[in-house]
């Protein structure tokens, strides 16, 4: 017998709304998954967005474990961002959103 769906601020679907929600998140893993992307590469795909809230944005998909922040030591500094093992699982549901968004959404 299925349980029945009740609101909990610690469910499984509010952690996961903490974790992805917000205005660019979602975008960001989807452009991050195709291949690991430099902070200067990011910014500059997403004119809409400023730099202090792209960093804020990525520092949250870090913190919840999402996002790899490498930062190599070079003149000047490199910053690359990638998916981590956490953030690579959850690719299949930005998929099935994007397909969903494409046969729904004009």
């Amino acid at each position: 017998m299925k349980k029945a769906k009740e609101y909990s601020s610690d469910c499984a679907l509010s952690k996961v709304q903490k974790m992805v929600g917000g205005k660019w998140k979602l975008i960001l893993l989807w452009y991050i998954s195709e291949k690991p992307r430099r902070f200067g590469e990011i910014n500059r795909s997403f004119p809409d967005i400023t730099q202090s809230m792209l960093t804020k944005q990525l520092r949250e998909l870090e913190h919840d474990g999402l996002v790899h922040r490498e930062v190599y030591k070079e003149v000047p500094p490199r910053v690359e961002y990638s998916l981590t093992n956490l953030g690579q699982q959850f690719v299949p549901i930005l998929h099935n959103m994007y397909d969903w968004g494409e046969r729904n959404l004009e």
